[in-house]
């Protein structure tokens, strides 16, 4: 199976979740169908199903935390030999130069499981991402968009 890249925060992240998922939702869960389950009959019982229910999903998302972990590839861009290139991890600041807007962003290239635009993390597979990777600042790059091709320049690019 191929690894999947994931930033260090990234990686912490799934771990934190998948601690909480162990240590506090399983035993919860184990405790509500013991509950629902001093109630008597089961064929009828809707705390003992949504119970079960619940320790489904989360039994799934423990397999699922597992498993990206353990097909991460923890990757610290700022262990990397970079000079300067934007590479998975890094902070990009752009610079719109199509349009009139010229307004500036910076974002973060982060893995699939990492990405929110609202924190402004874009996934290594979003068209701007694949457009940055291996660019420099002062480097142009245009980028197919659902509302048209854009046009960034790269003004600086951090690793933290």
């Amino acid at each position: 199976m191929a690894k999947t890249p994931l930033t260090v925060a990234g990686a912490e992240m799934l771990r934190a979740e998948l601690h909480r998922l162990k240590t506090i939702e399983r035993p919860s869960i184990i405790a509500s169908i013991a509950e629902a389950r001093s109630h008597g009959d089961l064929s009828e019982n809707a705390e003992y199903d949504a119970a079960k229910e619940r320790q489904s999903f989360v039994e799934g998302r423990i397999a699922e935390v597992e498993s990206k972990l353990g097909n991460a590839q923890i990757i610290d861009p700022a262990l990397l030999e970079t000079d300067g290139r934007c590479v998975f991890g890094a902070f990009v600041e752009l610079q719109e130069t199509s349009g009139t807007s010229n307004q500036t962003v910076t974002y973060q290239i982060v893995g699939d499981d990492e990405a929110d635009i609202k924190k402004a993390k874009i996934s290594i597979s979003s068209p701007i991402a694949r457009a940055l990777i291996g660019k420099y600042a002062g480097d142009v790059v245009q980028v197919q968009t659902p509302g048209g091709v854009r046009e960034y320049e790269v003004i600086d690019v951090r690793y933290q």
